[in-house]
């Protein structure tokens, strides 16, 4: 007979059997959660315990892919040689914006046979190159070499300054557990080795010692300074059309005077100039000179940098309340410029070498402040499906845009700390919601 109630407290006491229950006593069902409980909605702790489970592998997982390796040197102070030329030879922010990437570095000791050459700096670049695969190798990997050998290309072979293959490394795990790094144009070089790991984020960047500088007699040939004269530059490889407006207007003087300090032009090719000669024409003489300065960034932004980043760009034109800017959107290797009336596509390099970079765009930038009737209206993004429309913006208020964006290969640093944060932020609130499931156990 089950007792409840009243008769609770007169049920007699049993002994508990061996498996757990009460013989004879009838227990008083569970009771049911209080309203409290029910409102404040708290968990059941093996619901709890799962989601600690997946927040655990979530932090776990939550990694950033943001790299600088002049902090990474800088922990090691007998690679500061090395480090240092990777500054001054700009190699460094290349590294940088790049991912999945393999820095072979040497120790100063190393580093001073190849100063001792009398290198110019550019043949100097070259050879550093040699030392940046385009690939991944970490310890594990490095000795795990599929059939004991294995061939990547280096940054020296991505710049397209190395002939044929011989910007290409052999990599051999040979006998004794060593790691051996040979030049394709140099194979009697055998006494480059694997020495140690310096930092591995995998399968990000890898940072690791080599014995010797690897040497390359195309990486170590000759190479002539570059001709960064801009009135010379701007006559070439279809800008001609466009130097000759630029001399004509007297804009030319306003790029000149800011090569020193670093320029980036966009170059219209002599066809889109001569298809723009109409609008040209009908332009005053100081709308003119401002569509002109409106082709040059007063900075130095190099391919890789064109292509890694998004955002509106500050031009030579850009002045008080005349903005004068335009957005630069990249598609993988497509980087375009896109004003408010045309988008023009770049479609070559004159030249790419620091402090001046001139490219070639298969269209004539138009900037709103001079074609405000040719305006078009940027399209809005689909909307998901069941989603309200937004409601259209007061007449006179701008767009959000993201500000202007302007680096050098030095200003990487504050690049991986705004990449770092913002996945230090997702950590910390994994974190904090962690806490919180413990709390509720």
């Amino acid at each position: 007979m089950c007792c409840h109630d009243d008769t609770w407290d007169h049920a007699p006491l049993v002994k508990p059997m061996s498996h757990g229950l009460i013989r004879g006593l009838c227990l008083p069902p569970p009771p049911k959660p209080s309203i409290h409980r029910r409102i404040s909605g708290e968990m059941h702790p093996s619901s709890a315990f799962s989601l600690l489970i997946l927040l655990t592998i979530t932090l776990s997982t939550t990694t950033t892919n943001a790299h600088n390796i002049t902090r990474i040197l800088q922990k090691n102070p007998e690679f500061s040689t090395f480090n240092h030329y990777l500054t001054l030879t700009h190699l460094a922010g290349e590294i940088n914006r790049r991912q999945t990437i393999t820095v072979c570095a040497v120790d100063n000791a190393a580093m001073s046979t190849l100063i001792a050459k009398g290198l110019s700096l550019e043949t100097i670049k070259n050879v550093l190159s040699l030392h940046v695969f385009a690939d991944y190798y970490g310890t594990k990997k490095l000795h795990q070499i599929t059939k004991g050998s294995t061939s990547t290309a280096t940054m020296y072979q991505a710049t397209g300054e190395a002939p044929g293959t011989t910007g290409f490394v052999h990599i051999t795990d040979v006998k004794g557990g060593k790691v051996q790094f040979t030049p394709e144009d140099n194979p009697s070089q055998t006494d480059v080795v694997y020495v140690k790991s310096i930092l591995e984020m995998p399968y990000n960047i890898s940072v690791i010692q080599i014995s010797q500088i690897l040497s390359s007699p195309e990486a170590e040939a000759p190479t002539s300074a570059p001709d960064l004269n801009l009135t010379s530059l701007l006559q070439r490889d279809g800008c001609k059309a466009f130097y000759d407006l630029l001399s004509t207007s007297g804009a030319i003087g306003t790029f000149l005077s800011t090569a020193d300090g670093g320029v980036t032009v966009f170059c219209p090719s002599d066809d889109a100039v001569k298809s723009f000669a109409p609008k040209y024409k009908n332009l005053t003489a100081e709308g003119k000179t401002s569509l002109l300065l409106y082709h040059g960034v007063p900075v130095y932004n190099s391919m890789g940098m064109l292509r890694s980043s998004n955002g509106l760009m500050n031009t030579l034109a850009t002045e008080g309340a005349n903005k004068y800017d335009f957005t630069v959107q990249n598609d993988g290797e497509d980087v375009k410029l896109k004003t408010k009336v045309v988008t023009a596509a770049i479609t070559g390099t004159v030249i790419d070498d620091e402090p001046v970079a001139i490219y070639r765009i298969d269209k004539v930038l138009m900037p709103r402040e001079l074609f405000k009737g040719l305006v078009v209206a940027d399209e809005p993004a689909p909307a998901p499906k069941g989603a309200k429309k937004k409601k259209a913006a007061k007449k006179g208020e701008d767009a959000g845009a993201p500000g202007p964006n302007s680096s050098d290969d030095y200003g990487d640093d504050d690049a991986a700390d705004q990449k770092a944060n913002s996945g230090g932020k997702l950590v910390s609130s994994a974190v904090m919601v962690l806490f919180l499931v413990v709390a509720f156990l």
